[in-house]
């Protein structure tokens, strides 16, 4: 698990394709403090398994999966890209939660001032903009981030000045595509409204014979 709160700017050193999928050698400092080999770290938002390590670099195996749902396929040698090691447990969680798993992939529509931020505005799939909600959270390239505001095709983030520093987001520009992670509390909702609990095991009061949650036990429990 992840808190969306970077770490550092890693920089891809090689990309080693192979007939499907391939590896990825990342730069960094960082986030190899106290780092082995089967740890997690999350690439752009993109959890990946650290499988080997030298003194400013590790090695990630990437797979046909991570390159159809995520942007990582588009990475090129030089690129700038958002690390950070999976949550310790003692740690401050300073985001939200974020698993690394990508729920789909968004194109910046623009990048505008406003004062002293940055207001980015992202077109998204249906499916991702379903579960954003304005105020609520969202990651994107790994970062965790407040949405702005939510339209038909697009929502909008503010990027203050630290994190524009920070990350990758402000180093791109219109048409770039980027990583998006729903809040994973979203997700739940969304299928326990559907109907679709674990095994359609039957949920206890929750007045649905299949075990999803209905409006009218929401409304009964104040919600």
């Amino acid at each position: 698990m992840f808190t969306g709160i970077v770490e550092e700017l890693g920089s891809v050193r090689h990309v080693l394709p192979g007939s499907r999928a391939g590896k990825i050698v990342i730069g960094a400092s960082k986030v190899l403090e106290g780092t082995q080999i089967g740890d997690s770290i999350a690439v752009n938002g993109v959890c990946l398994t650290v499988v080997a390590m030298g003194e400013d670099e590790f090695t990630a195996d990437v797979m046909p999966e991570t390159l159809r749902k995520s942007s990582l396929g588009q990475l090129k040698t030089g690129d700038p890209v958002d690390l950070e090691r999976a949550m310790a447990a003692d740690g401050r969680f300073g985001g939200h939660i974020v698993s690394g798993h990508i729920d789909g992939v968004g194109r910046i529509k623009d990048v505008r001032p406003e004062q002293n931020a940055r207001v980015v505005t992202i077109e998204a799939p249906a499916s991702v903009l379903a579960l954003i909600v304005e105020k609520g959270s969202i990651a994107i390239d790994g970062i965790s981030l407040t949405v702005a505001s939510v339209g038909a095709t697009t929502f909008s983030v503010s990027i203050i000045p630290h994190t524009g520093e920070q990350t990758v987001l402000l180093r791109k520009r219109a048409g770039d595509m980027v990583n998006l992670e729903n809040d994973i509390v979203g997700k739940y909702v969304q299928k326990l409204l559907a109907g679709g609990a674990a095994n359609d095991a039957p949920v206890a009061g929750a007045g649905n014979a299949r075990g999803g949650l209905t409006l009218e036990y929401l409304q009964e429990n104040g919600f």
